[in-house]
């Protein structure tokens, strides 16, 4: 018998937490975050993405036994930026039980109703600026840090339940012995010869608060039209500098400036989930300590963010962040990392990336529902 109820009490809300630490429990590539870190994602006075959000988290009982998990968000800042009653679905987790799904999405369908949605997508876990997807390509790997690692059958889920594509996201991995530093190194040196006062610095850890404003800056501007993007809001954006300013490298955090303002920013962050790995959610005081064990023995990291203002995105200037960052990473000992996520049809930014030395490696699927 097929049972779905809303998360309202603690009791709910730790069944919906646990849900993956057990339906992953015998898959070495799954990572498991941090189950701090999920619980502060879900409450509303920590996780500033719920100022402008409503949500409803849902989990379906197959008998007495917990078999799956959704959570029907309604995000108002994309609905007032985009102009469409679009709602998203995220936190999807589920054994391979195409009734339970359906239960699920029905109660997403519901949700979004209620609020006046006509179409709803995802996963977004729970917004773009999160992580995001279905794993399409790519199941024997270890996802890199804040990408996701999911069932191959949650494909064939979603089709029972009658979604479909909206749009497919791209990994590339880069090795640092096959990058072509020499060509590199000619075409940013013809890029630096043609702009002005030019300059590409390490972001300032003792001004890091400022360095953040600059960075804000330029990322609302530079993804303004992209697909799915929202504008973080000020307290958006200062808890997720919050959150990594203890886990960031200064080096690797690469500001652009032309005429001291700031037009392009990028953002590489060693691949945590290498330690995450080790830690099963608990970040206790064995957790701490094998932290600070591992943590200089990192040997990969992850670009999460690079973009340029949209009037100075004809200049090269991704050629030189990525450069820059290259050789700062190999200088601390990085000899490989990913370049995540990208849009299927961002043909520009993925030719340039597989120029660079860079392969696709990983797709991640975004589904779309009617309600």
């Amino acid at each position: 018998m097929i049972k779905v109820i809303p998360v309202r009490t603690e009791q709910n809300l730790k069944l919906f937490v646990e849900l993956p630490f057990i339906l992953y429990k015998n898959n070495r590539y799954w990572v498991p975050p941090l189950k701090r870190d999920v619980y502060n994602l879900f409450n509303k006075k920590k996780y500033p993405f719920w100022e402008h959000s409503e949500r409803e988290m849902f989990i379906v009982y197959r008998a007495k036994e917990v078999v799956g998990r959704v959570c029907a968000i309604v995000d108002y800042n994309y609905i007032e930026f985009w102009n469409e009653k679009t709602g998203y679905f995220g936190f999807f987790e589920c054994e391979n039980d195409t009734e339970a799904a359906i239960a699920l999405f029905n109660a997403v369908r519901s949700f979004q109703k209620d609020k006046g949605m006509t179409k709803f997508v995802g996963p977004f876990n729970p917004s773009t600026n999160e992580e995001l997807g279905f794993l399409l390509e790519g199941y024997f790997l270890e996802p890199m840090i804040m990408m996701t690692y999911t069932f191959d059958y949650y494909h064939e889920l979603a089709a029972s339940v009658g979604l479909t594509k909206a749009k497919d996201l791209c990994a590339f991995y880069i090795e640092a012995k096959n990058a072509p530093l020499e060509r590199l190194e000619r075409m940013c040196s013809a890029i630096r010869k043609r702009v002005r006062d030019l300059k590409v610095r390490p972001a300032n850890i003792n001004d890091f608060f400022n360095e953040v404003k600059k960075i804000k800056e330029v990322y609302n501007d530079a993804w303004s039209r992209n697909w799915g993007f929202v504008p973080m809001t000020d307290s958006e954006f200062n808890h997720i500098a919050k959150t990594l300013k203890d886990l960031v490298v200064p080096e690797l955090i690469l500001i652009v400036e032309i005429d001291n303002v700031p037009v392009g920013v990028s953002l590489t962050v060693p691949n945590y989930n290498f330690i995450l790995k080790k830690l099963n959610g608990n970040l206790n005081l064995p957790g701490m300590l094998k932290f600070l064990y591992y943590r200089n023995k990192i040997k990969e990291a992850r670009m999460m963010v690079m973009g340029v203002k949209k009037e100075y995105q004809k200049l090269g200037l991704e050629a030189l962040m990525f450069l820059e960052t290259l050789k700062a990473g190999m200088k601390l000992g990085y000899n490989s990392g990913e370049l995540s996520w990208t849009l299927e049809d961002n043909y520009s930014v993925n030719n340039t990336i597989l120029k660079m030395g860079g392969r696709l490696y990983k797709k991640y699927r975004i589904y779309q529902g009617t309600v």
